[in-house]
């Protein structure tokens, strides 16, 4: 630290700093960036990080995950929550009439694989976690039973109440064949809220489009289920508003239809998945508990988190590691192991299990929505980018060309990644953005 403080190039790295927002694990990149004169072949401008700290450029690494990375999950959660809410009340190119159409916020749950710790509450309450006064003993001899309130942050949440009885093989086959659930739920609803409506599904086209908006959380017992927007628009999408008999009442049929009537096989193993018995289906409306703000930091909130509160890790698992050397909870240990052996099977080799290990099994889109729900993200990260251009050219940072007549030719070679522990604390001294607590740090 005291080293980087001294460099005669300190505030030209500072700004490098600054200008990643505060990323813990920055991009480092070498090379150059010239502008030609296409009619008369001469040099305009040259940039070229020969003169930058250390001879290179760091840039944001733009990851969606909070473990990793704070400072850029945080942008990455804007972006969501920007995209979902544009969807419920209208602006970044989507009309402000689209929070008059019927919306529902929808979740759907896994089924159970097992017993869990977990915590109830009743009226401000917390009840006991399982409390049965004639509880069966399990055939490995646990008796089926847990009478403690359990805290909130209580570290055997979700774990099975007996794990040689809980269904690990069950439960990562779930998330491995979830996204495929998924997208049957939203065919049988289009099929189901036409048939409530008299018409054929090529006849729905014409009349009523359906959008949603959706993402997939983690549960603490380590399978996902989705919470997801889903939105009825008119033929040419949130311009035009929905017929009158389009209506969020049978939406919400169409929704509990669905969920309850779709199936996924594995077939190798013969083994059939559906959705779990918890449905929740809301409207959201503009005032009251689930407005579009509640709804859309929600959202956003789960689309920067993965597998990590159920205690796995956020790196890709390598055949070599030793599963019993990681430093994950057993229950996790046990998820990752399922994975690995199923993942030996040749007949389940398009799932992917061991290279989605580290994921529990689910290797699909955390966040993903229908073409016609809103904007997209990079949409968002184009009119930033050109913001930020715009702001560089004005302040004379950046020279100003006419595109058409200038030649860009540019050459980047990747040199590295990330902060020494020093230069961590000068960012977060810089930028404001907290460091992770360390091991035994009594803070």
């Amino acid at each position: 630290m005291i080293s980087r403080l001294h460099d005669p190039d300190y505030n030209r790295w500072a700004c490098q700093i600054k200008r990643t927002g505060g990323c813990r694990q920055p991009i480092h990149l070498r090379g150059k960036v010239e502008h030609w004169d296409q009619a008369t072949g001469h040099l305009l401008h040259r940039y070229s990080t020969n003169t930058e700290p250390n001879g290179v450029l760091r840039v944001s690494c733009k990851t969606r995950r909070a473990s990793r990375c704070p400072a850029c999950a945080e942008v990455y959660r804007a972006d969501t929550y920007q995209l979902v809410r544009a969807g419920l009340v209208g602006g970044k190119g989507v009309p402000e009439t689209v929070n008059s159409h019927p919306c529902l916020f929808v979740t759907l749950t896994a089924p159970s694989f097992g017993v869990v710790h977990a915590r109830r509450e009743k009226n401000g309450k917390v009840l006991p976690c399982h409390a049965r006064r004639d509880a069966e003993t399990c055939p490995h001899g646990r008796t089926m039973s847990c009478t403690n309130r359990h805290g909130a942050d209580d570290p055997c949440l979700g774990e099975p109440l007996c794990p040689d009885c809980y269904d690990y093989d069950g439960s990562v086959l779930f998330n491995a064949i979830s996204p495929e659930l998924w997208r049957r739920f939203t065919l049988a609803l289009r099929r189901r809220f036409a048939r409530l409506n008299g018409l054929t599904v090529k006849a729905l086209r014409e009349h009523v489009s359906i959008a949603f908006a959706k993402v997939a959380e983690y549960q603490r017992r380590g399978v996902v289920h989705f919470h997801a927007v889903i939105r009825l628009d008119g033929l040419d999408g949130p311009g035009t508003p929905p017929p009158m008999w389009a209506t969020a009442d049978t939406l919400v049929q169409a929704v509990q239809h669905a969920a309850a009537a779709v199936t996924a096989e594995v077939k190798p193993l013969s083994r059939v998945f559906r959705w779990g018995t918890q449905l929740d289906s809301r409207q959201i409306t503009m005032d009251g508990d689930l407005t579009d703000q509640a709804v859309a930091a929600y959202i956003a909130k789960y689309a920067t988190k993965a597998a990590e509160c159920v205690g796995t890790l956020d790196r890709r698992i390598q055949p070599l590691d030793d599963l019993k050397a990681l430093p994950v909870r057993e229950h996790a240990r046990r998820l990752i192991a399922a994975c690995m052996n199923l993942g030996t099977q040749p007949a389940l080799a398009e799932l992917r299990l061991i290279h989605w290990a580290h994921m529990l099994g689910f290797r699909g889109h955390f966040s993903t929505k229908s073409r016609r729900y809103s904007t997209t993200l990079g949409a968002l990260r184009a009119a930033r980018e050109e913001h930020m251009r715009t702001e560089e050219i004005t302040t004379g940072r950046l020279p100003l060309f006419e595109e058409d007549t200038v030649l860009v030719v540019a050459h980047w070679e990747y040199a590295g990644q990330g902060l020494s522990l020093g230069e961590q604390l000068l960012a977060a001294a810089i930028t404001g953005v907290r460091l992770p607590q360390m091991v035994g740090d009594p803070q």
